[in-house]
């Protein structure tokens, strides 16, 4: 996929003011800190586009780019990021959930996962509530740089294993970094062909 225009829409502040066009959204969420906003800048090749800031939990609402003016890019706000008071963080994960679980453009939501440490119990709670609620989602491993290749496999190897021990299959994953540009062709390659294949539902005559 060549992304030749992105625009900023706005930010809402629940789901239900979010837009109403009909195009097709696929989002990025994961816990605070983990690269969320300079993988969006990578991925659209726009430095600047979403905010990167050293001091988690700043992404507060849902924010939207239109990208190719064909589909939505969905910024949603990290989770599990301590500092912030309870009743925020109960505003939060109702904000979250109620966009995944309600929102009917939805394609698929990227979850965010730090390659460089071990599962996070929050990480995976996370991961298994999509499952429970048949959120469709994919994971994308941030960060790879920091680590060895070698390392970076096994990482992987080691969170994949331990997901299976309560999945029957593994959704599909994709290794990234900000910083290299690994996995922009993948995960832009996918979304394109997430795409065609919705469209090719849409518009099948039924027999």
């Amino acid at each position: 996929m060549n992304i030749k225009e992105v625009e900023f829409i706005a930010s809402f502040p629940k789901e239900s003011v979010c837009p109403k066009d009909g195009r097709p959204e696929f989002a990025f969420i994961g816990r605070s800190n983990v690269g969320k906003s300079s993988l969006i800048n990578m991925l659209t090749n726009k430095k600047g586009l979403a905010k990167v800031s050293v001091t988690p939990g700043k992404t507060q609402l849902i924010n939207y780019f239109v990208i190719n003016n064909k589909w939505y890019l969905v910024d949603l706000p990290g989770y599990g990021y301590a500092r912030t008071s309870k009743d925020k963080k109960a505003a939060f994960s109702k904000m979250i959930r109620t966009y995944l679980s309600d929102r009917a453009p939805l394609i698929i939501a990227f979850v965010l996962i730090d390659v460089r440490h071990e599962l996070q119990k929050i990480d995976k709670e996370f991961l298994d509530w999509c499952g429970e609620n048949e959120v469709p989602f994919a994971i994308i491993f941030t960060k790879a740089d920091k680590l060895g290749k070698t390392q970076v496999q096994s990482n992987v190897q080691v969170i994949l294993k331990e997901l299976l021990k309560t999945w029957h299959e593994l959704p599909p994953h994709f290794i990234s970094s900000s910083e290299t540009k690994m996995g922009r062709e993948d995960i832009l390659k996918y979304i394109a062909n997430t795409m065609n294949d919705v469209i090719n539902q849409t518009t099948e005559i039924p027999s």
